[in-house]
């Protein structure tokens, strides 16, 4: 802790090169401790390469922390979700719907891309969904932070991310000073996810593509150069163009004993792991890692190399598998053939949908029917319950869905 702020500060900012005043803050006005670092951290910029132009332009006006980045990365869920509510709110009749307006809004550019790539276009406006709700949440302005401020208030004030956000603060300020983007638009999430399809910096530099040919790399503002930037990480990390990330198989009895053992596709056919479909595998000779995500008395899922690959993109397997559903149900595939272990009286996705449009029906609920069930839809719950002789508890259950259908 600084005890006499502005007599250290006032040391400080006459023994660098970047003055607050340089840095176009009011010293007066500045968190000082936040500033002196910004001050500071200019020297490790300009190692790699970055001007001081670059530097004022990126940091002017930033006079203090960013206090609703802080928030979120101290932010701890209570708990983790269950699979099948995780592939709820992502795979879904309305991201499926969604998907297959964006796919023929954009078929020129997709199918592009997918030529040039090798990359599934289905695969890729997954990723636009999970990442960013097609684009819907650049619209959000409560869910968008300027990128160098954000990252600056991490190196700053988070330990335990402070590493992580001077590497990512120095590849967003390459990306201001290579003209790709103005300072004004480089926003992005809390930890510098940027874009439609939320890459951080360091990916950004790595595989972002300028394929609408303005002569810029804009993930913000192009969906051509968003998808593409996606459809280069996944060529470049191995995908296998024209194969299927993973099949949905029923389980034997003993499944478990071989939960993320790998086979060829054939040894698991022989194993008595079959598609729920009766449809064969595409290649024997393919191999496959068996995933349960549910344990051993839910569905199954055999994960081949383009499972992983969607794994270079987020590490989390709910997340690749969410990717390969939402991409085959865009496609026009049948949905899994499967149910999740659900506890009793609970809904399915598509139960989920049914009961938010009676109640729409109904008058009770004017909100997007997207099976997600937020404060208005408990609301509408309540209320349905109130005036009907049931508990308000505002939870959806397969009584409320009967009592509703009646």
């Amino acid at each position: 802790m600084i005890r006499n702020r502005r007599t250290f500060f006032r040391h400080i900012a006459a023994a660098f090169v970047l003055s607050a005043v340089a840095l176009g803050t009011s010293p007066a006005r500045a968190d000082a401790g936040f500033q002196n670092w910004i001050n500071n951290f200019y020297a490790t910029a300009a190692k790699s390469g970055i001007t001081q132009a670059t530097y004022r332009k990126a940091f002017a006006g930033v006079k203090t922390p960013d206090a609703t980045v802080i928030e979120k990365a101290n932010y701890q869920p209570e708990f983790k979700h269950k699979i099948w509510e995780y592939i709820d709110s992502r795979v879904n009749p309305y991201t499926k719907r969604v998907g297959q307006e964006m796919a023929a809004k954009h078929a020129r550019t997709l199918n592009s891309i997918e030529k040039h790539f090798g990359v599934d276009k289905t695969i890729l406006l997954a990723i636009w969904s999970m990442e960013s709700n097609y684009g819907a949440v650049l619209e959000k302005d409560d869910r968008l932070h300027y990128v160098p401020r954000a990252l600056a208030t991490l190196a700053y004030a988070d330990p335990k991310r402070a590493k992580f956000a001077k590497t990512q603060l120095i590849a967003a300020l390459k990306i201001l000073q290579s003209g790709d983007i103005t300072p004004r638009e480089l926003t992005g999430s809390w930890a510098g996810a940027m874009g439609h399809t939320q890459f951080i910096p360091t990916s950004y530099l790595l595989y972002a593509v300028d394929a609408d040919g303005n002569g810029h790399r804009d993930i913000w503002n192009s969906v051509p150069d968003a998808l593409a930037t996606a459809a280069n990480l996944l060529k470049k990390n191995g995908w296998q163009a024209g194969e299927t990330w993973g099949y949905e198989v029923a389980p034997p009895a003993n499944a478990a004993k071989y939960s993320g053992q790998t086979k060829t596709l054939a040894q698991w056919a022989a194993l008595g792991f079959l598609r729920p479909n009766g449809k064969g595998f595409r290649n024997g000779n393919s191999r496959a890692e068996l995933k349960l995500p549910s344990g051993g008395n839910g569905p199954g899922f055999l994960m081949t190399k383009n499972f992983f690959v969607i794994k270079r993109y987020n590490a989390s397997d709910s997340y690749a598998l969410g990717v390969g559903l939402l991409a085959d149900q865009i496609a026009g595939y049948a949905g899994m053939q499967q149910r999740w272990p659900r506890p009793d009286g609970s809904l399915d996705i598509s139960e989920k949908f049914e009961l938010q449009n009676r109640l729409k029906e109904l008058g009770y609920y004017s909100g997007e029917v997207d099976g997600n069930f937020g404060s208005g839809s408990k609301a509408a719950i309540q209320e349905f319950q109130s005036k009907n002789g049931l508990a308000p508890d505002g939870e959806p259950t397969q009584h409320l869905l009967r009592a509703l259908r009646n």
